[in-house]
Parts: C-alpha cells; structure tokens; sequence
C-alpha cells in the first residue's frame, strides 16, 4: 500500500460534502463495514423512531393510531417518499410486503395486461429468488405460462410475440454490473413485452429515473441502501397507466372500501391495489427513518463519492490482483456499475471469514466471489484503503488456510 494512496484518501476524506452523515449512523470503532449491500448500517433516528411508535402510537394510541397516527396511510406516505428517490411519480409507489413477494405481484399484473402472452423471461445468473418467482407462477398455472432464463447476452433477441414481460435487475446482485435501463426497457416494450425491474442493488445507491425510462413495474427492498433494518418491508412501483393491472394477490387492504367489508373484492383505483393483508407498522416505521435520512442526501454527491471510493478500491486492490489471485469481475466504468465491487478468488469464503477477524466485513457469494458494498454515506476513503490493507495482511499470513475459517455457515 501506497503512501501517495494513503494521502490521497485522506484528502478526499477532508473535503468530502457528505462526511457529517457518517456521525448519522451507529459505526463501531474500528469497524470498517463494507456489506451495506445486503444490510444497512442502523441510523441514530431509527430507535427513537421506533420508541415513539411503540411507546406513545402503540401503547397509548393502540386502534386509534391506525387514524390518529396515520399507520392506516403510511404505505402510500412512504411510498411517496421512496418515489422522488427512484424517479416516480407521487401516487406511483407503495411500500408493502417482501421483494418476493412484490415480484408476483409485478409479475402476475403484467400476465394480466398481456392476456395473449403466456411467456415471462429473465436472464440466467440473476437473483435466485426472481427465477423462484417465475418458476412458482409457472406451476400454479398448469404450465401455460412459460418461465425461461436465458443467457444474458441472448436475452433481448429471446424476446418474441408470446413474451408477456421481462424480469430483469437492474445491478447484478454479483458482478454489481448495471443494464442501460432506458435502452433496454425501449428494446422489451418495442416487441410488445412489458417490463419489470428489480432495484434491490439500486435504490439509495445509484440515480434513477423510471419515469424517464417509461418502466412498467420495478420492486426493490428497504434493507439494502435505504437502512431500514433486518427484513424491511419492501416496495413496488406502477406507473398510473398500468394500475388498472389485476391485483392477483387480492388482500383485504387493496380493497378499494376494506372497511365496506364486502363479500366481493373490489380493487383500489390507484397504487393502493397493490397492497394486500394489514401493513407492518413497526417495520414501515424503521423503513422511514431510514429513508427521511437518506433523501437529505444528493444522489448525486452520492453516486460521485461510490465511484471515487469505487476507483479508490481497485487501485489498491491491483498488488494483491498480482501477487494473490485476485480477479475484478465488476465492470471498470462507473456508468455501467451499482455501488459495490466485487473479486474472484479461490479462497473467498475463507478470506471473508479471516477480514472478519480483522474487523472488517464484506461478504461472500458463491462459488467464489467476495463483495465489497460501498456506502458513502457512512463509509470513508480512508476505510477502503485500511480495509486492503487488512486484506493484505490476511494475503501475507494466509490466515484463510486456518480450519476455523473452511466451515459453511447457513447464511454467507
């Protein structure tokens, strides 16, 4: 490692306009965290967020919170929220329910607004859960509808007249390597398919504009760079043109009078058909904390600091690429990538056992791939220059030889 590098983040670090929102955040000392990806850090605000609507809304408030507190409307409220971070429309997103969960829901709307399509289609190596998705849809159908996965590079010439939607991500849970969303959406649409979006990896970590990009349906969850804690509820967003989509999960609450108690569903107009049983408060609650905070930001200060920190860790990373086995899988221009990056390895299940140790955490993605998530709202240049030189250490020592570090965990 570098003294010019050492220097230079150092630099960076004192003249960076979004530093103060580090002290917004619970870091431990000492700490270098570089798996914001898969879960936020916790924001100050959250616990006394959470006190509030436990303590006075809950305790004191309990039925009345429902209108009183406004819990009734906080789906939408909050939706409208995580709208101006994605590119929406007031009226266009909801919060709601799991990202599985919302991806049937995208999916089977779409099928409903292609009634003479039977085909849904993804690529091959995207998020498992996505193909799961489909592949459930499939079933239930009696295998009318069709679920392919096909290879990445094959996929918009894949796409015929029997093609209802295309699933895609938009940053590659792995790679971090992101798709021309506009482009690619105009490609899907120009052969009459719809098409659906997958932000998990995006939201709060690179700009977006669905609007601009004339999206059919995305989902995207509240864990990730939104910090809105473990389990999250989710989000799902239709463009008022589509929201006369059917609402196949038909839950009480997407009822257009779910007080009127009919025997017969009814589907809210607007964005509310989307919804299904009673909304998590206590979830919904962290998951505003966490966004209030991050719509302080400038995404645009925020996606120019993820490159620089991004330009940051391959540079030094490209010693240990030589001397240690490392290989970059995450695309080197910033245009064409989310807020992570990600290196092969022979060892990477055991090198991340080891960085932990050594007090820092990425994470490990099968076969072979190490994660490293970068979030500058909390994270300094300073920290990924330190984090490859505690790499380096575990390099040197072959730490990742140690049995403690060969055992699988249920979770990695």
């Amino acid at each position: 490692m570098t003294n010019s590098l050492a220097d230079h983040a150092r630099s960076l670090d004192e003249n960076d306009r979004l530093a103060h929102f580090r002290e917004r955040f619970h870091v431990r000392d000492g700490l270098i965290y570089l798996d914001g990806n898969s879960l936020g850090c916790l924001p100050r605000e959250t616990p006394a967020m959470l006190d509030n609507t436990v303590e006075k809304e809950w305790k004191d408030g309990l039925i009345h919170s429902w209108l009183d507190a406004q819990w009734a409307t906080a789906p939408a409220r909050i939706g409208d929220k995580i709208a101006q971070l994605i590119g929406a429309k007031a009226g266009e997103v909801i919060a709601t329910d799991s990202t599985s969960i919302n991806l049937f829901k995208a999916l089977t709307a779409a099928l409903s607004l292609r009634p003479d399509r039977g085909t849904i289609l993804t690529e091959s190596g995207n998020f498992p859960t996505d193909s799961y998705m489909m592949q459930g849809i499939a079933r239930f159908s009696g295998n009318r509808i069709r679920a392919l996965a096909v290879d990445p590079d094959a996929l918009l010439d894949t796409i015929n007249e029997n093609t209802a939607a295309v699933l895609l991500t938009h940053v590659h849970y792995k790679t971090a390597a992101a798709r021309d969303m506009a482009e690619t959406t105009r490609a899907i649409q120009a052969k009459g398919a719809l098409a659906i979006w997958d932000l998990s990896h995006s939201t709060g970590a690179v700009p977006l504009d669905l609007t601009a990009a004339n999206v059919d349906f995305a989902v995207g969850c509240g864990y990730k760079y939104l910090n809105g804690g473990p389990g999250a509820p989710a989000y799902l967003y239709a463009p008022k043109r589509n929201h006369h989509a059917d609402a196949v999960l038909s839950g009480w609450f997407g009822h257009a009078r779910p007080f009127d108690f009919t025997e017969d569903y009814q589907p809210a107009e607007g964005i509310e058909r989307f919804l299904c049983g009673t909304p998590p408060i206590l979830g919904l609650a962290a998951l505003e904390a966490g966004i209030d905070l991050m719509l302080e930001a400038d995404m645009a200060a925020v996606s120019a600091k993820s490159a620089s920190m991004a330009q940051m860790l391959v540079a030094a990373m490209e010693p240990l690429c030589k001397d240690y086995g490392f290989s970059l899988v995450t695309p080197t221009d910033p245009a064409r990538r989310g807020s992570h990056i990600a290196y092969a390895h022979p060892q990477a299940h055991e090198i991340v056992q080891a960085l932990r140790a050594e007090d820092v955490v990425a994470d490990f993605r099968a076969p072979n791939v190490i994660r490293f998530g970068l979030t500058p709202l909390y994270l300094r240049h300073t920290d990924i220059v330190e984090a490859v030189k505690r790499l380096e250490q575990v390099c040197q020592t072959r730490a990742w030889d140690r049995p403690e570090y060969t055992a699988r965990a249920a979770i990695t």
